[in-house]
Order: C-alpha cells, then structure tokens, then sequence
C-alpha cells in the first residue's frame, strides 16, 4: 500500500508539472483544499487559476520518498518538495514540506487536504 501511495504522490507531482487541470483535478477529492501563508484556498480555486494559465509549474520534484502512515482508510504523506512555478509570468522557485492527506473512497486514493510550508534555508 505504501509503494501505491508513494506512486501516487508521484503521478500527482508529474500532473502539476504538465499543466493538465483534468488529470490534476483526478487526484483531489471535491471538497480540497491547500494551506498555504496565503490561506486556504479551494480545489476550484486552485484548478481555475491552472486553467487559465495563470499559474504553470515547468518542475516539481519529490527530494526524497515521503513519509507515509496510513491510519484504515485515511493516509497522510509527508515530504520534501522543490518546484518552479509561474504565476502571471513571474518565475516562483520553492522548497517546501508538503503534508497532503488522502482518503480512500470507492476504492481509490483522494487527496481531501494539502499543506504546504517553505522549507528553512540550508
């Protein structure tokens, strides 16, 4: 369970990096959300600003395997992750601990809460 989870982390990391509001959108539960030092932000939220164009990622990149604990139906990974982001043309370079929550629900893995927190400078 844990390699299908880690996969998953993966596959969800190489859709950001594509663009692909439809195949982004597969990962995440209807009722997600992000925390990040802006706040909380909702699955259409964050989905409409890839649709526009406005936000694009061209990297993200898992530094090491997540920690994974899964607790019955609900699994929690925690990771490391490096990423170049494009928000209305302005280059955004980060390191962040990610904490994402998954659900499983009619037999597949669901992202219901993302967090994100910028990683101290080394």
């Amino acid at each position: 369970m844990r390699a299908e989870l880690r996969r998953l982390a993966e596959e969800w990391a190489a859709a950001i990096a594509g663009n692909d509001p439809a195949r982004i959108a597969a990962f995440m539960a209807d009722d997600w959300v992000i925390v990040s030092e802006s706040g909380v932000s909702t699955r259409e939220q964050f989905l409409s600003v890839v649709r526009s164009g406005d936000l694009t990622h061209s990297a993200m990149d898992l530094v090491a395997p997540p920690r994974i604990r899964v607790y019955g139906d609900t699994a929690v990974l925690t990771g490391r992750v490096t990423n170049t982001a494009h928000y209305r043309g302005v280059r955004h370079d980060a390191d962040e601990w990610t904490t994402d929550v998954f659900v499983r629900r009619h037999g597949r893995w669901q992202c219901v809460l993302s967090h994100i927190t910028a990683a101290a400078p080394a």
